[in-house]
């Protein structure tokens, strides 16, 4: 088996959060092989904008893919390192309660959820949008925190360790995370804030309706669902023409008919020999002989 066969393999077999972390990496490969591309032969042409959340609801109309493709691009490899594990120690805790559909669903709720937040700001306040120049956003953060906090919000007092740090319930972390996000917005990473609340706000609004019984992932994971369907392999369907099922007379008309016939046969024998039968005669004798 060759290591593309291993790695379709693993992708095939593995759970949400590996598909996820291949998905990412992928990206991550491609984006990061086109950059070198260009720049070995002197191209500037900013591709990874096209696939860039913009900070401006204006240039978001002229590339709306942008607010699903942001959240799974990375260019720094350290950013995509620690969203990856993350993702992997987060998303672990989450399908401890929920499945693996929920996870992906919430994992594109978070994302869009911190890429709407991110647009509002900058594009409504002013201390955001002084320059008039149109930022850019990508990664996965906000679509992490929404799992992670939905973990935390439905279990706050299950503990996680902390590296050389502690043993902490998920609340304490949750609160922790949330406080630095909001401090965070005067920094020069305003914008990976706010989208990061938006994560925040996605994660306790799925657990706030699963406790009321509502699913806000289930339409979601229909239209996934629906999108997959597309790309299966359909089977092809074999036609089977069947006789029609004959009635008790039909049934009792043939059955007459064929032993009318053999006695036909059978008074011929007697009389000329079995050699004079024909060969039509011969296949009816021998078909009723079974």
């Amino acid at each position: 088996m060759t290591i593309r066969d291993e790695i379709k393999a693993s992708f095939r077999r593995g759970s949400i959060i590996t598909r996820l972390i291949y998905v990412n990496l992928t990206v991550f490969l491609i984006f990061r092989i086109i950059y070198v591309v260009l720049f070995l032969t002197g191209i500037k042409f900013p591709l990874i904008q096209f696939f860039e959340i913009p900070g401006s609801f204006g240039m978001l109309a002229h590339q709306p893919w942008s607010l699903i493709t942001y959240m799974f691009l990375h260019f720094d490899f350290i950013h995509i390192i620690f969203n990856l594990l993350a993702l992997y120690w987060f998303g672990r805790i989450f399908l401890n309660y929920y499945d693996q559909k929920q996870l992906l669903a919430l994992y594109l709720i978070g994302g869009l959820a911190g890429g709407f937040f991110y647009a509002l700001a900058y594009s409504i306040i002013p201390v955001f949008n002084q320059s008039g120049v149109v930022s850019y956003m990508m990664g996965a953060s906000a679509s992490i925190i929404a799992i992670l906090m939905a973990g935390a919000f439905t279990d706050p007092n299950r503990k996680i360790n902390l590296f050389l740090i502690a043993s902490v319930p998920l609340k304490y972390l949750a609160l922790a995370m949330i406080i630095l996000y909001i401090i965070g917005i005067s920094t020069s990473n305003a914008g990976g804030n706010i989208s990061h609340l938006g994560g925040v706000i996605a994660g306790y609004g799925f657990a706030f309706f699963i406790r009321r019984g509502k699913d806000i992932t289930s339409g979601i994971s229909k239209i996934i669902d629906w999108i997959a369907d597309l790309f299966k392999p359909r089977e092809k369907i074999h036609v089977v023409h069947k006789k029609p099922t004959r009635d008790d007379y039909e049934y009792n008309r043939q059955r007459a008919a064929d032993h009318e016939e053999l006695n036909r046969i059978l008074d011929k024998i007697a009389e000329h020999g079995y050699e004079n039968l024909t060969k039509h005669e011969k296949e009816t004798l021998f078909r009723q002989g079974k």
